[in-house]
């Protein structure tokens, strides 16, 4: 029960850092490679904020606000721009701005792995399980993000505009909307989002590194593929999905070895099987 619990709670973080990609994906039509180095600017904030005797909820406000930041410096600077190249130009830009980040944070803070400690919460026994309450706190946490996110795209003006752009950038803008601004503003919610899973990862495990958002990224990635790029349902069941796995699968001794060849497998069964991903839709391309 416990293990089923910790791989939700991961699998919340995963889902968190996948409608990030979702979400550009789906309203940019690009990749933003560099958004799991968000994370690792997040922990970074985290941590700088606590040296300067800041309160936890301090730090945790102050990577929400960098990475928010961070976020919408990187589309106005390195993605807007490339607006009408082609694909790879913006993936290999995308890919360049996540080593730039890496770098940065190297040459400030060191290339060692430096702890956080954020804040301590002792585990809690339910029903004769022993349950860690980080866990239970990044769970539900995670899953009112998610919902509030869902209301919020479904519900608001704003909200409809990104659907509007999701679903035909050309038809949005001569409906009057602003397709820059809205594009901006999926980079700001995908980093605060980011800024979040920041938070809960070093809940689960304290400490940073420049290389902190790598694994998770692309993790986070392949939930956001397996649950159908581009869906928002479908990126919060495919983290929640390569949570649980890999809290299982860490768990089996004879397993715990290949836990990410495990999970990457999974990938590959899924989409042998809906190339579309789990909620994914198959479009048709205008001519």
């Amino acid at each position: 029960m416990s293990t089923f619990i910790d791989g939700l709670s991961l699998g919340s973080i995963y889902a968190l850092i996948a409608l990030g990609y979702t979400m550009v994906y789906g309203i940019a039509k690009m990749l933003n490679f560099a958004h799991g180095d968000i994370i690792m600017v997040g922990s970074y904030a985290i941590l700088t904020t606590l040296a300067l005797n800041g309160h936890p909820l301090i730090a945790i406000l102050a990577a929400i606000i960098v990475c928010t930041v961070l976020g919408v410096l990187i589309e106005k600077l390195a993605y807007k721009p490339l607006r009408g190249a082609s694909p790879l130009a913006v993936l290999i830009t995308a890919i360049g701005v996540s080593y730039l980040l890496q770098s940065v944070a190297q040459l400030i803070f060191g290339a060692q792995t430096r702890p956080i400690s954020l804040v301590h919460f002792e585990p809690v026994v339910i029903g004769g399980v022993t349950i860690s309450l980080s866990a239970i706190i990044s769970l539900a946490v995670g899953a009112l993000i998610m919902i509030c996110l869902t209301l919020f795209i479904k519900f608001t003006k704003l909200g409809r505009a990104m659907i509007a752009v999701s679903e035909d950038r050309a038809a949005a803008k001569l409906m009057g909307i602003n397709v820059n601004m809205i594009i901006m503003v999926t980079f700001a919610i995908g980093s605060a989002l980011a800024a979040f899973a920041s938070t809960f990862y070093v809940m689960q495990i304290p400490n940073t590194s420049p290389t902190l958002g790598s694994m998770p990224g692309i993790k986070a990635f392949t939930a956001a593929v397996i649950g159908g790029i581009g869906s928002i349902p479908g990126a919060m069941l495919g983290g929640v999905l390569m949570g649980v796995v890999e809290k299982i699968s860490l768990s089996i001794p004879v397993l715990a070895p290949y836990t990410t060849a495990l999970e990457f497998s999974l990938l590959i069964i899924i989409l042998l099987v809906k190339p579309t991903g789990l909620l994914g839709k198959k479009r048709r391309e205008k001519v």
